[in-house]
């Protein structure tokens, strides 16, 4: 091997936000293996020092494009936590459907459009599309699907402005829902080439030590994005109101993105993460995906992110299809938000999104202002161990061609979807 190689990619497409990965071999040893993130830091915690409970999720709403809608929820829920309030049934099935809409929009946006493209060898969805035009458009239609949820339901597809502490500012109608249960319907139906497309590419055999996964624990007896209780796959259980045990955050030199570490090791929030503890749940057709793409689980191969990306995506379009089912059931009569007393208080949120878990607390005084704040987002649990992974994947690959572990590194980058906001932006590997 040619000591003195060095690769630049100047850039990394199909991926949000600047940042990078910096590997260095030295003497046939691993010497440095770097996510670094270039992206500047925008304070939301401390510029929501001072600011009313009522104004907050519209500020956090602005931390993620793609994950608006469960940053504004985790927000209200941490300050419903807070204030003792006791939200309606309308108002959970209503948020379920939000978030779902989330996930449907991100799932198929990184599956169709940034993933897809990279491991069938093609330079974006574009050239894809050549090939692939089914696929393709069967993607950007169910993106289309989840953004029309989110508009339904939040008043907008991003930074929903409907979603308030205690309820909801409007419900949707029963004609606008049983519009959208029909174009659901059809979405279902479109998902099966995505699954089906995902089951017959060959990711390769990452043979990666068995990793630590985190996830919110149902609530019901059900595949679901919200919980009380954080499980770990040591087999431990600790209240929402515990979450800094699980993350601590850690400032690294390479990069302005807090990492976190679980016991002094890294741990994955996510997709496979959720795959992994809550399969059991899945029923319907995510089931049937669940099978079709994971023959044997617990899978530690994080190229497999999105194999679990697909079963959800499958999976949230079916449980919206039944929260619709459930609201008609309960009917449309106008419902105010709850009402409630504002007292000095403390609260946490915690709600399962796209990448992972997302956590927010809030401290309040008896006037309803927020006076300390922590958000940590799922891209900076993950970090620790996207690097983790990187590393394994150098030392199992650094004596083969340098295109393949090049290629290697930017698959499991992309397979994370990290939101930097949100993701590499590039890969420079030496050789000493």
């Amino acid at each position: 091997m040619d000591k003195d190689r060095k690769i630049v990619v100047p850039h990394l497409g199909r991926v949000e936000g600047h940042g990078g990965i910096d590997v260095e071999i030295e003497k046939g040893d691993i010497s440095k293996v770097n996510m670094e993130i270039f992206e500047g830091s925008r304070f939301y915690e401390v510029l929501i020092i001072g600011k009313k409970y009522s104004e907050i999720s519209s500020i956090v709403s602005r931390v993620c494009g793609i994950c608006s809608a469960g940053h504004t929820l985790t927000s209200q829920m941490a300050t419903e936590n807070a204030f003792q309030i006791k939200i309606t049934q309308r108002t959970e099935f209503l948020r379920g459907l939000l978030l779902h809409g989330e996930a449907i929009e991100s799932h198929a946006l990184h599956l169709g459009c940034l993933v897809l493209p990279d491991l069938l060898g093609y330079d974006g969805p574009l050239s894809m599309a050549k090939d692939y035009p089914k696929e393709v458009t069967i993607a950007l239609n169910l993106k289309k699907l989840g953004n029309k949820i989110q508009e339904l339901i939040g008043g907008r597809a991003i930074h929903p402005i409907n979603a308030v502490v205690g309820g909801f500012g409007k419900c949707p109608s029963k004609t606008q829902l049983e519009q959208l249960k029909i174009e659901l319907q059809k979405g279902l139906e479109m998902s099966d080439a995505i699954v089906d497309l995902f089951s017959k590419i060959k990711l390769p055999d990452f043979n990666f030590k068995e990793g630590i996964y985190s996830a919110l624990l149902p609530k019901e007896e059900r595949y679901s994005y919200l919980g009380d209780y954080i499980y770990t796959s040591d087999g431990i259980t600790r209240p929402i109101s515990e979450f800094r045990k699980v993350c601590h955050e850690k400032v690294v030199a390479h990069s302005t993105a807090k990492q976190s570490l679980y016991n002094n090791q890294p741990f994955m929030v996510g997709a496979l993460a959720r795959i992994n503890i809550n399969h059991k749940y899945l029923t319907g057709k995510a089931k049937e995906a669940l099978d079709k793409l994971f023959p044997i689980l617990p899978s530690h191969n994080p190229l497999h992110i999105n194999y679990a990306q697909a079963v959800e995506l499958v999976h949230s379009i079916e449980r919206s299809i039944q929260l619709i089912k459930f609201l008609f059931e309960i009917g449309f009569e106008h419902e105010e938000p709850v009402q409630f007393e504002v007292f000095a208080s403390k609260g946490v949120g915690a709600i399962e999104v796209p990448r992972g878990t997302l956590y927010h607390y809030y401290e309040f005084n008896d006037k309803g202002e927020v006076v300390e704040a922590d958000i940590i987002t799922p891209t900076a649990q993950n970090l620790a161990n996207v690097e983790k992974n990187m590393r394994e994947a150098v030392k199992t690959l650094m004596q083969g061609p340098l295109n393949t572990l090049q290629s290697s590194l930017e698959n499991i980058a992309r397979a994370y979807d990290p939101c930097i906001s949100c993701a590499t932006h590039l890969v420079r590997i030496k050789f000493k």
